[in-house]
């Protein structure tokens, strides 16, 4: 597909598309001859992911990292393992290990800002309330 259904169905705009492709995060399979860039359900999947790693902050090597963690594990219909070797799966589960708990920790963070976003939102409803239900003291209809 071209990068403009790319760029809908992830949701990027198409210069980030490109800025992601400049910097090695993802590039697209091949072009057409016209020169269009063409991308794969692989390399959407991957800007999809990137798109959900955004708000918890991941700078660009961590999720060039942690594209390559998650591309050397098995695929979901439960192929085999690439690593076979004990050490590199340790290794892999580690990494991924990590990952997730910066994830989990930065959600924690989010709901928490969310939580106060969510008190000042409300106590802005409440003094509009208030400014409602109460009589203009001192101000004159204007007609």
């Amino acid at each position: 597909m071209q990068i403009g259904e790319v760029s809908e169905r992830t949701g990027l705009s198409l210069r980030t598309i490109r800025h992601y492709e400049d910097v090695g995060v993802v590039a697209p399979s091949e072009r057409s001859l016209g020169g269009f860039r063409l991308y794969t359900e692989a390399e959407v999947r991957r800007l999809a992911l990137v798109r959900r790693m955004r708000p918890l902050g991941f700078c660009l090597e961590d999720v060039r990292a942690l594209l390559d963690v998650l591309e050397r594990l098995p695929d979901t219909a439960g192929g085999p393992w690439p690593e076979t070797d004990e050490e590199a799966h340790e290794e892999l589960v580690a990494r991924l290990r990590k990952y997730w708990v910066q994830a989990d920790g930065r959600c924690e963070d989010l709901r928490r800002e969310l939580a106060s976003a969510e008190e000042f939102a409300r106590s802005l409803h409440g003094h509009l309330a208030q400014l409602l239900e109460a009589p203009a003291a001192g101000v004159k209809a204007v007609r």
